[in-house]
């Protein structure tokens, strides 16, 4: 059997992820197209050919719950890389597929030479639950008899997610002896934690010769003849995430491929359906939906939560779900419903400081590989944000708004007051109105808002800002939480408690404009620092605070303004920093990229306070930079480079592909471009603006929830605005304009 030729290692590069945790992008990862398979707290993570190379500090193999529970898994035919033909993922995302055929093997003319495209190779991959399954089908086209090796070579490193995103650990755990018998193998691993995890790496058919590293199958194939292979990679183990795996696992590869493609299809029908005239923009839409589904981890029925993004963060993130539950809200009710009960249960009870926990704070992050288990990173469940609780509270107010449901609003109340109680005691702990952060363990992340690189909060001089810090969007969530919650809490009957938030609200708004307005600029400040100093840095932040309301009138205008200067502006979208500012730099993490839920935000407040040109702007600008990434839906983020014309936006390295809150952006934007709201309680669907881009004829709408029934209707573009025809309902809805 043929050996793959050693590689010299990759070249490493250091990209800031967050204070003190960061990727080490390899220099071969820019150079290889992959593709993702995702269902939940699992993913896979192949080369283009449908490979897994054997590439420690790359995010290449199959993943569950924080742990690589396969880093190597290649094909060679008769010791030789097959040539590759194509490859892609359904658009279910169910599978991924990829077609090869064997190269030149042997010398022309001897009796061992077989041509290349003599034998057709399809490759299939499909992921269910924490199974991966694979099924190689061989076809034969010579007009004679075949004998040929397909050799397997596969390996299990059992990384944490952390250590192939490069922090360096002092030891592991030990490799235990692996069980191999006819048809498979077995490898095992007991971790620092004392926890044994495992990979069964099983064959349908016996191979010719296996060990623990390869398999061997000797093949004849008949002229015309079709072969086919499957292996199934299970994860398993002893620690809690594991529980039950095995034993429920699909059959064979049609099996687990039905299975997934019905939980999709099931979980798609939750939907509300957009589709538009324009072509290329119906399929963004549908993608980006169909991503969304992808990464959804389900628990009970009231569980089910969507992940943050792959391959980094695979797992619960407060801020990222929530952000993704608002964008998504009125065409999809039920992920904000699932999201708030999922954290709701996970609400923070004690002084921990360890993990920055506060009781009534809102998670920020859950990992469940060994590393968390043993303390070596303190995300085991991590409170460390400072914006997660105001914007539980945000999503709570908005969702019952929406749903008309006040059962749920009832069910969630003692959170709420809990939620409520932790930004007055906790949040604002020298009484000042403003929500702070300062981690409390040295372990923890330096900056606790979405901006989470150590470098991201500063002067204009450069300085870093010190602790404790209020940044202005987490204000404006507060102040969005205060209102939307008093709503609800009339509704319910405490008068007293809508009283006081809205009495707080107002408080904040009128200290707000007078601290963090920054007259010169006609732009808020990024933060306030410990010292009472604003950071006057132009920044994007202040698209978030135009969203929720907290700056209004000349003052929004100016703003709008300020976020769509050339400075600010790419081309693509807005940087989330001014390129003139001392740290300015378009390939960096959050001082000069583009984030495309950053600026679906922005839209939201560009349309509140009356811009919508500038929506359109920030629409198109995403629209076609999605289009010239060739990607479904948008990555976590791209860098900000400006926009020149032939050549396309620039990828950012190591960015999480799909990744929640930026394929659920162009859902947000949809809301800001149509102004629109669903009012549950009062059975009307709202739009209080209608700008319709000129390349777009025709929006529809169907089987849009609105309380217990439900609405399908269409807008096309008026040379005044747009037309609304409604062309189903059920029950007594209303649309209007």
């Amino acid at each position: 059997m043929a050996q793959r030729r050693a590689t010299a290692a990759p070249a490493q590069t250091v990209v800031k992820v967050g204070s003190d945790y960061y990727v080490l992008a390899s220099s071969l990862a820019s150079r290889r197209a992959s593709q993702v398979l995702a269902n939940g707290q699992s993913f896979a993570v192949f080369e283009t050919a449908g490979d897994i190379i054997d590439s420690p500090l790359e995010a290449l193999g199959f993943f569950n719950s924080d742990t690589r529970h396969l880093s190597r898994f290649e094909m060679l035919i008769a010791g030789a890389e097959p040539y590759f033909l194509n490859s892609y993922l359904s658009d279910d995302r169910a599978q991924f597929r990829a077609t090869l055929t064997n190269a030149d093997l042997g010398k022309k003319g001897q009796p061992d030479w077989l041509p290349r495209n003599s034998i057709r190779v399809n490759r299939g991959w499909v992921l269910d639950g924490a199974a991966l399954y694979h099924r190689l089908t061989l076809h034969n086209y010579v007009g004679a008899a075949v004998d040929i090796e397909i050799d397997f070579y596969y390996a299990v490193d059992f990384a944490d997610v952390f250590e192939v995103r490069g922090l360096r650990r002092k030891r592991r755990g030990e490799m235990l002896s692996p069980s191999v018998d006819d048809r498979g193998v077995e490898l095992r691993y007991r971790g620092l934690d004392n926890a044994v995890r495992s990979t069964e790496i099983r064959f349908d058919t016996a191979p010719t010769a296996i060990d623990e590293n390869s398999a061997v199958f000797a093949l004849h194939l008949e002229p015309g003849e079709n072969r086919q292979l499957e292996c199934q990679v299970t994860a398993g183990g002893e620690s809690p995430g594991y529980a039950g795996v095995a034993a429920n696992r699909a059959a064979d590869f049609g099996a687990a491929l039905e299975e997934r493609q019905s939980e999709l299809a099931q979980f798609r029908s939750e939907w509300a359906v957009i589709s538009a005239s324009n072509n290329e923009f119906a399929t963004m839409i549908r993608g980006a939906g169909v991503d969304l589904t992808s990464i959804v981890a389900r628990g009970d029925s009231s569980g089910a939560f969507i992940m943050a993004g792959v391959p980094w963060f695979a797992t619960l993130f407060g801020r990222d779900s929530i952000i993704t539950a608002l964008s998504v809200l009125p065409f999809h009710p039920q992920i904000a419903v699932r999201t708030l009960r999922t954290l709701a249960r996970l609400q923070g009870d004690t002084i921990n400081e360890a993990r920055d926990e506060q009781p009534g704070k809102i998670v920020h992050e859950i990992r469940s590989g060994e590393m968390a288990a043993t303390g070596e990173i303190p995300f085991g469940r991590y409170y460390g944000s400072v914006d997660a609780t105001p914007l539980f509270l945000w999503l709570y107010g908005r969702c019952v708004e929406s749903t008309g449901d006040l059962q749920l609003a009832d069910e969630l109340w003692p959170n709420v007051e809990r939620a409520i109680g932790w930004i007055e005691k906790w949040g604002d702990r020298d009484g000042d109105g403003y929500v702070k952060y300062m981690r409390e363990t040295p372990r923890g992340l330096a900056n606790q808002g979405w901006k989470d690189s150590e470098d991201a909060i500063f002067h204009h001089d450069g300085a870093l800002a010190r602790p404790p810090i209020a940044l202005a969007e987490v204000q404006g969530y507060v102040y969005a939480a205060c209102t939307q919650v008093a709503s609800v809490a009339a509704r319910l009957g405490r008068g007293n408690v809508a009283d006081r938030l809205l009495t707080r609200a107002s408080a904040l708004k009128r200290s707000f404009e007078r601290d963090f307005w920054l007259d010169r600029e006609g732009m808020i400040a990024l933060a306030i620092d410990g010292e009472g100093r604003p950071c006057r840095v132009m920044t994007s932040n202040g698209g978030h605070c135009l969203a929720t309301g907290i700056v209004d009138g000349d003052r929004a205008a100016a703003m709008c303004k300020r976020l769509l200067a050339d400075d600010m502006y790419s081309g693509w979208g807005i940087r989330t920093l001014s390129g003139s500012e001392k740290r300015y730099n378009p390939m960096s993490y959050h001082n000069g990229s583009v984030w495309p839920h950053d600026n679906a935000m922005a839209a939201l407040g560009l349309a509140r306070a009356g811009d919508h040109a500038g929506v359109l702007k920030v629409l198109e600008g995403l629209f076609d930079a999605s289009e010239q990434l060739n990607s479904s839906s948008l990555p976590e983020l791209f860098c900000g480079f400006r926009r020149e014309i032939g050549l396309g936006p620039v990828p950012y390295p190591v960015a999480c592909y799909p990744q929640a809150w930026s394929a659920a952006s162009v859902f947000m934007i949809l809301q800001a471009m149509l102004g629109m709201r669903v009012l549950g309680f009062e059975r009307r669907v709202v739009f209080d603006t209608h700008s319709i881009p000129s390349w777009l004829d025709w929006l529809s709408i169907d089987k849009l929830r609105v309380g217990d029934g439900r609405v399908s209707f269409e807008l096309r573009r008026c040379p005044n605005g747009a037309a609304i025809e409604v062309k189903e309902k059920s029950g007594d809805i209303r649309v209007e304009v």
